[in-house]
């Protein structure tokens, strides 16, 4: 007895194994995509840096102000580059063409004596040359007022030469002077951090009195009127993206709700160490209220069809096989494909009864 139990139980248990699940086919919306996750920053956000080592002296603003380009963020101590640039105020000062006119006049003042004397002998040249034409005087007399004349002449051009040296020295100590001021002003601007956008400034990463290096960022600053979408893309499916494909995302801060955007850059490296590219994209539905570094989830639609005849994924078999209810294999040809439907565009009717292959 117990025998013909088992059998009937052996029979009821392969009945129930042969029997699989079947569906039809359902026509209905479908749209292929990509899936990307990735961060949302604010425009042109961006770390701060300073070009200079120093101890933060002052903290000038705080998380959440407003700011515009130029304003200052906070100040490194620079006491050393202040004792600089008052020293190169004091040479540009010293060496500045005005206060040093009076070099110039005596200069000027020597080239006119020296020119006046060049006249004065030179007269006496042409009268002891008149005198020797008539047997008056000697001849050492003349060579001598020769001499004396070649000399004079010398020492104005000596004296015109040095007072345009001297013009040419003075013009360029001032000028050098002044860049040499413009330069330390230039250094102690680099101790005073300045916004380089319109925009929030989203965290300040230092406290007062701690130490900084021009590798130390300092601030996080955006512009919070536009967002960005950053995403990352796998390497396998970046060939599909195009600048301009609908995104459709989700937000952990907005469970349950569906956000709209737009691809608008696609950038051309990949990351070696992710083996991912980056694409960027900007809202055209977006939450009311948003934050930097929110983290997301998105699909970026490369197809999408309102009316396609569907079938489930696992229904397929090696991509390109169905199963129907009678146990006939039919040949399909496939569309478009989700995580769960995939659309059948010849092989297949809405009448077709079809199961779920065995495993």
């Amino acid at each position: 007895m117990k025998w013909i139990y088992l059998s009937v139980f052996i029979i009821s248990l392969s009945a129930c194994k042969d029997k699989s699940e079947t569906t039809y086919p359902t026509e209905g919306p479908i749209s292929e995509s990509v899936y990307a996750s990735g961060i949302v920053k604010s425009q042109d956000q961006y770390q701060a840096f300073a070009s200079v080592s120093g101890i933060v002296e002052q903290i000038l603003v705080q998380e959440g102000d407003r700011v515009n380009i130029g304003d200052p963020i906070l100040t490194i101590s620079h006491v050393a580059q202040q004792l600089n640039q008052e020293n190169a105020a004091l040479a540009a000062n010293f060496a500045d063409a005005a206060n040093n006119q009076s070099k110039i006049n005596d200069a000027q003042l020597f080239v006119d004596l020296a020119k006046n004397k060049w006249r004065t002998d030179s007269t006496l040249l042409v009268r002891q040359r008149n005198l020797w034409k008539q047997q008056i005087g000697t001849q050492v007399e003349l060579e001598q007022r020769e001499l004396a004349t070649e000399n004079s002449k010398a020492a104005y051009l000596s004296s015109m030469l040095k007072l345009k040296d001297l013009n040419r020295q003075i013009q360029f100590n001032a000028k050098q002077s002044i860049k040499n001021l413009s330069i330390s002003k230039q250094l102690s601007a680099d101790f005073t951090l300045r916004s380089q956008v319109n925009g929030i400034v989203y965290d300040l990463l230092k406290l007062k009195g701690e130490i900084v290096s021009p590798q130390t960022p300092l601030a996080i600053v955006g512009n919070p009127s536009q967002f960005i979408l950053e995403m990352q893309v796998d390497e396998d499916d970046i060939f599909k993206v195009k600048v301009g494909l609908p995104v459709l995302l989700t937000l952990d801060a907005y469970k349950g709700q569906v956000f709209e955007a737009s691809v608008t850059k696609i950038y051309p490296i990949m990351n070696e160490r992710s083996k991912t590219f980056l694409v960027g994209a900007i809202f055209t539905q977006k939450p009311a209220t948003l934050f930097p570094n929110v983290t997301f989830e998105a699909n970026i639609i490369l197809f999408k069809k309102e009316k396609a005849l569907l079938i489930p994924r696992n229904y397929l078999v090696k991509d390109s096989l169905v199963i129907k209810a009678s146990g006939d294999t039919v040949a399909v040809k496939t569309g478009l494909k989700d995580f769960k439907k995939i659309e059948i565009i010849q092989g297949l009717s809405a009448k077709d009864e079809i199961k779920m292959p065995g495993k």
